[in-house]
C-alpha cells in the first residue's frame, strides 16, 4: 500500500514539475528558433506540445522514482 501511495504522490508531483519544465523548454525553443507568433502559433506550440510531453515524462519519472524509493527495504540514512 505504501508503494502505491508513494507512486501516486510521485505521479502528481512529477506531472506538475514536468509541465513547468515543459513550458520553460517551450519558451526556450520559441525564442531560440524564432518561431512565428502569427495568430498565437508559438503559444499553441508551447501549451499543446511541450507542456503535455512534460506532463507525461515527469509523471512517469516521478511515479517510478517514488515507487522505487518506497520499495526499498532499508531506511534512508
Amino acid at each position: 500500500m505504501k508503494i502505491v501511495l508513494f507512486g501516486l504522490i510521485g505521479l502528481l508531483l512529477g506531472a506538475v514539475a514536468g509541465g513547468v519544465i515543459g513550458v520553460g523548454l517551450g519558451f526556450a525553443w520559441v525564442s531560440l528558433f524564432h518561431t512565428s507568433s502569427f495568430e498565437g502559433y508559438s503559444g499553441m506550440l508551447i501549451f499543446f506540445t511541450f507542456m503535455p510531453i512534460g506532463f507525461f515524462v515527469g509523471g512517469l519519472g516521478g511515479c517510478i522514482g517514488f515507487g522505487i524509493l518506497a520499495a526499498r527495504r532499508r531506511a534512508a540514512p
